[in-house]
C-alpha cells in the first residue's frame, strides 16, 4: 500500500512550497490529502459559517494549485496546529505531514516552523520539510537521494531505496555533498522506537542543505510505491 501523506496548507507561500513538495512524494507514489487546521470556532452562527467555508475555499485552492482536484480535504479543527495534524495522521492512517519552512527563511534554505519542530520533537510521524522558494523551481525532480541513517537503524536508507526504485533515482553515498534532491534523515538513538527526534549533526546538516527533507521516525521507515 503506497504511503499516506499529509500537506499542510494554509494559503501561505510556504505552504504552496509544502505542495510543490507533496506534489513531488507523489510522484514517487505516496497519496496525497490536504489539511488546514483552524483553532477555534466562531460563536456566531453565520460567522463560523464563512469561516468554514473560507477554510473549505482555501484547501480547493490548493487542490487546484496542485494539479489535483480531488484529492482529499480537511480541516480539522484544534487548538494546535501540530496536535490537530497529528490526530488526523492517525484518524487516516497517514505516515507523513508536510510543511513549508519557517515564514522569511533565505530562498532555498529548510528551516522548520513551529508546527514541525513540534512534531520533530517526539511526534510519532514522518515529517517533510521544502526549502523556501521550492514553488518557483522548474521542471522538480527527485534522480538523487541523500540518506542519513543514525546507528542501528536503516530507516533513512530504506525510505530512500523506496522512493528511488519509485523513480528510477539513486541513494547517494555523500548525502552532506549538495548534489541530492531530496535528503532522508533517521532519528537518533535512545528514543522510543516509532518516534521522531534528530541529533544535533543532523539538525545542523538540515540546515546547510537545499533541498526538501523528509526525517523518518526511529525504527519505521516510509515505504512509497509508484
Amino acid at each position: 500500500m503506497a504511503a499516506k501523506i499529509i500537506v499542510s496548507y494554509d494559503g501561505t507561500d510556504a505552504d504552496d512550497d509544502a505542495l510543490a513538495l507533496g506534489g513531488l512524494l507523489s510522484s514517487a507514489g505516496a497519496e496525497l490529502a490536504l489539511a488546514y487546521v483552524r483553532h477555534s470556532h466562531e460563536q456566531d452562527e453565520h460567522r463560523e459559517e464563512v469561516a468554514r467555508k473560507e477554510a473549505e475555499a482555501l484547501l480547493e485552492a490548493g487542490a487546484k494549485w496542485l494539479g489535483e482536484p480531488d484529492v482529499p480535504r480537511f480541516v480539522v479543527m484544534s487548538p494546535s496546529t501540530p496536535e490537530g495534524l497529528r490526530d488526523l495522521a492517525e484518524r487516516e492512517g497517514a505516515e507523513a505531514v508536510v510543511f513549508g519552512s519557517e515564514y522569511r527563511t533565505t530562498p532555498g534554505h529548510v528551516l522548520p516552523g513551529t508546527s514541525a519542530r513540534r512534531l520533530l520533537e517526539g511526534g510519532p510521524l514522518a515529517v517533510a520539510i521544502a526549502p523556501a522558494g521550492l514553488q518557483g523551481q522548474r521542471d522538480l525532480k527527485i534522480e538523487t537521494i541523500g540518506a542519513v541513517d543514525e546507528p542501528g537503524d536503516p530507516s533513512a536508507r530504506e525510505t530512500a531505496e523506496s522512493v528511488a526504485r519509485s523513480l528510477g533515482a539513486t541513494v547517494s553515498p555523500r548525502p552532506g555533498d549538495g548534489k541530492a534532491d531530496l535528503l532522508v534523515v533517521g532519528s537518533r538513538p535512545g528514543i522510543v522506537t516509532g518516534r521522531v527526534t534528530i541529533s544535533a549533526a543532523a539538525e545542523y546538516l538540515i540546515e546547510t542543505v537545499r533541498c526538501p527533507v523528509l526525517v523518518v521516525p526511529r525504527g519505521r521507515s516510509v515505504r512509497f510505491h509508484a
